[in-house]
């Protein structure tokens, strides 16, 4: 697997992610004259997209997020994008954060599959970008913070060698191997079978650097071309116009990537029968160990009690509906398979501002003594004797559910 595919999977998730948001809120959107108490407005539409965007490409995140490592989890990965999503004051309940994940994965997943070369996924990650700058046009700042990424992808991947986007590309299409979740848009347009899976064209330009296949060259051992053989392709294809730019301003020639949503459609998800059979098989990245689930309550009421973190309330947060209605949303959540719901656990270290006995004690077990801590003053405590005094502290990992 490549080590340089997470910052691609991420920005073109969340470049899909900005897509579905802004079609829902410009949807919902009420004049601000005639605007009730839980309407949207266009003010706060932008709002919202700008909060994200600048949660999205935050410094310090994206200077993690370009380091070379494996992708993460699929539980881990829906985690951050619910997380970003509640980012600003908008608020979606379980039913449509499924559903916008839902069509951000499956839309990627499309784009990949159809991209020409391995290459092109750069110019989709391209379509993203230049997609998002334009919902921050009016915003300088966010402006700087999201060109500062596009510059980190300009240098880190255009230089890579066709190999490393062909790696690059089977590690995408490995994460998105089980996902095979009906979309009403692909199913019209009749490039989504019923169970889910795409249908692939056999037309249309070849890759930019080919030729349009039907001829068989034969060469003698001296390198000469000696016969010529033409064949049926079986498609309809064409020669490529020219190579997309690989720039931070240019023409991208390839669609994949754009909004698809500019013009508004109404969009549906549903489970195919191969995702809801196949979500046994997938059932370790998709939901906890019970037994890890178990060792975490327990960590909770050790570490003071366990508290369901419940979405705000305030005046001040906007619920967005991804479904036509509430019924709709409300059904939606009770007929997605147990499989594939997130739930969160929320763990807090103290209970009403009283100090856990237990805390307190195993809190104790970290206190060195005078001598030990004279003796790391004098250097005398290496990296490795240090290890050997931690050997029979506790470590706890928390991991989101």
């Amino acid at each position: 697997m490549s080590l340089r595919t997470l910052p691609l999977l991420f920005i073109n998730l969340g470049g899909e992610m900005l897509y579905i948001l802004d079609q829902r809120l410009r949807a919902q959107n009420i004049p601000p004259d005639k605007a009730k108490k839980d309407d949207w407005t266009d003010q706060e539409r932008k709002r919202v997209m700008n909060d994200i965007i600048t949660t999205m490409f935050n410094k310090k995140f994206m200077e993690e997020l370009f380091k070379p490592q494996e992708l993460y989890s699929k539980k881990a990965l829906r985690t951050v994008f619910d997380r970003l999503a509640h980012a600003s004051i908008m608020r979606l309940n379980q039913a449509s954060m499924d559903k916008l994940y839902d069509l951000m994965t499956m839309a990627f997943k499309y784009q990949v599959l159809l991209c020409p070369r391995p290459k092109d996924i750069l110019l989709v990650t391209f379509n993203h970008m230049d997609a998002i700058k334009d919902f921050i046009r009016d915003s300088p700042s966010i402006l700087n913070q999201v060109d500062e990424t596009f510059r980190q992808l300009i240098d880190m991947y255009n230089c890579l060698p066709a190999g490393e986007f062909q790696l690059i590309r089977q590690t995408l299409l490995i994460f998105f191997q089980d996902m095979h979740i009906r979309v009403s848009i692909f199913l019209k347009d009749k490039v989504q079978n019923s169970n889910g899976r795409f249908v692939l064209p056999t037309s249309g330009p070849v890759p930019w650097g080919t030729e349009v296949p039907g001829l068989i060259r034969i060469f003698s051992f001296k390198g000469e071309e000696v016969k010529r053989v033409e064949f049926q392709n079986g498609g309809n294809y064409a020669s490529p116009l020219r190579e997309g730019s690989y720039d931070l301003f240019g023409d991208r020639v390839l669609k994949l990537g754009t909004n698809m949503y500019s013009v508004s459609r109404s969009v549906e998800t549903h489970m195919s029968g191969t995702l809801k059979s196949s979500a046994a098989h997938t059932k370790e990245n998709v939901v906890p160990n019970p037994l890890a689930k178990e060792e975490l309550n327990l960590l909770a009421q050790l570490l003071g009690g366990l508290e369901l973190k419940k979405p705000s309330t305030t005046d001040h947060s906007f619920r967005l509906n991804l479904f036509t209605n509430d019924e709709e949303e409300e059904q939606a959540a009770l007929t997605r398979p147990e499989e594939l719901s997130y739930k969160v656990i929320n763990i807090q270290a103290s209970e009403d501002g009283k100090e856990n006995k237990e805390l307190t004690r195993i809190m104790g077990s970290f206190v060195w003594t005078d001598t030990q801590l004279a003796e790391l003053s004098k250097g005398r405590y290496t990296s490795s004797s240090l290890m050997d005094e931690c050997e029979n502290s506790i470590y706890v990992h928390l991991y989101v559910f």
